[in-house]
């Protein structure tokens, strides 16, 4: 496995703690200047008599490619074929779009389909997302959230394939997977070829929360996965097929693009924001613990130069920490705008741990207004009736995680049929 080419050393090293083999290479490189250091010229001379000689150099670690990368696995699927693109800002190799790419070489590519926060990325959580056409290319932007979730048969009739590439951040309710499913069905339903190109999961090394419950399924919970899923796109598209999730329990033709030299211990700073307000990897790794709290009156920082890093509410009784969400782009009408919301400041890496329901049972506790604490949404993500009555019952985090089996045990015995890369311990 491959370090991320301008990674910190400092924030792999961290990362790695746990995985022997990556921190001595870490740590290797970094003995030796890092990836800028000249090699030794070898010697010819005989040893001297009792000196020691040095050990060969371990074998250089192969570089680590998205399946975007991968060119020479897919273009030839593409080739002579009519392809609709299902991307946004994350679809790139190194600093260009991957719709450039293609299309410089060759691949006559039609539509472009853009998924929740538009084709660029730029739109406020659930904000509308208007068709159009790409100003760079003319191409035609249909958009895939809103009343048209799913693209509709006249929208791909004239198709062959849909190609589906989006940076994924690990959790059940965060849209893009989603509109994997809509596209795959789509496909399914109209004899179209479904291409993902895999990407890490950031959150890809473990798997926590409660599985969703089907009768709660939504756009921001389609399958019956716990909100960490621990899978890539490509695994879960494998699991949605293989498992018959799709309408009617079809089957989409399905060519998964694999990535190289990736694990699921492997640390991956993403190199473009998935979305407006998860700007750095602290958000990412906080979002699946916090994200409850769109279904409270809970700010989780949004109109703040931190979103997903900050939790705090009017009605929180400590008040040691404050800030004031305003608009701000990708925020433009945050939840208490313009007003003091007092609360807790995350953007300590030690605050970034794996999923925990400790936040909401803390804010919880201590809010002044229980009885508006919880609206309707906050059912629809956390996949489950039982957990607002847990938390309002005054249950421990440890009586909640309880409940979560055995459904949350048999989800990961299903998981490993999927899997297309090492696993974690």
């Amino acid at each position: 496995m491959a370090l991320k080419i301008g990674m910190n050393f400092d924030f792999y090293l961290t990362k790695t703690m746990t995985h022997p083999f990556l921190y001595l290479t870490a740590s290797l490189l970094l003995s030796l200047g890092g990836c800028n250091s000249k090699q030794v010229p070898a010697t010819t001379a005989a040893p001297e008599q009792n000196q020691v000689t040095a050990a060969a150099p371990a074998p250089e670690a192969q570089p680590f490619k998205t399946g975007a990368e991968r060119l020479e696995a897919y273009l030839p699927q593409l080739q002579g074929k009519r392809v609709g693109m299902i991307v946004n800002q994350t679809s790139t190799i190194g600093q260009t779009h991957l719709v450039d790419t293609l299309l410089s070489r060759g691949v006559e590519i039609k539509t472009i389909f853009a998924p929740e926060h538009g084709f660029r990325g730029e739109a406020d959580a659930g904000a509308h997302i208007k068709d159009g056409n790409d100003p760079k290319t003319g191409l035609p932007i249909i958009s895939l959230y809103g009343k048209n979730k799913k693209p509709l048969p006249q929208q791909i009739k004239d198709l062959d394939v849909l190609l589906f590439d989006i940076q994924d951040v690990g959790t059940r309710f965060y849209t893009y997977i989603s509109t994997m499913h809509y596209v795959m069905e789509a496909a399914a339903e109209n004899g179209k070829e479904v291409v993902i190109l895999d990407r890490p999961n950031p959150n890809g090394h473990y798997v926590d929360g409660p599985v969703l419950e089907m009768e709660l399924q939504s756009f921001v919970g389609m399958h019956p996965i716990p909100i960490v899923h621990g899978l890539t796109v490509g695994e879960l598209a494998k699991m949605i097929n293989g498992e018959k999730w799709l309408e009617g329990q079809r089957q989409a033709k399905l060519t998964v693009i694999p990535m190289e030299n990736y694990d699921h211990n492997m640390a991956y700073d993403l190199p473009v924001r998935p979305s407006p307000n998860l700007p750095n990897a602290q958000a990412i790794a906080l979002y699946p613990s916090i994200c409850f709290f769109e279904g409270t009156n809970v700010s989780v920082g949004r109109g703040t130069a931190t979103p997903f890093q900050l939790i705090g509410s009017p009605y929180y009784q400590i008040k040691d920490f404050s800030f004031t969400p305003t608009s701000t782009p990708g925020a433009t009408d945050p939840p208490h705008k313009g007003v003091t919301c007092y609360g807790m400041d995350l953007t300590d890496p030690s605050d970034a741990q794996p999923f925990t329901l400790s936040y909401l049972l803390e804010m919880y506790n201590n809010s002044s207004n229980k009885d508006k604490f919880f609206n309707n949404f906050f059912e629809k993500l956390a996949g489950t009736t039982k957990l607002r009555e847990q938390v309002k019952a005054g249950k421990t985090e440890a009586e909640i995680r309880a409940s979560w089996e055995p459904a949350l045990s048999n989800y990961k015995a299903k998981r490993k049929q999927y899997l297309l890369y090492p696993d974690f311990s």
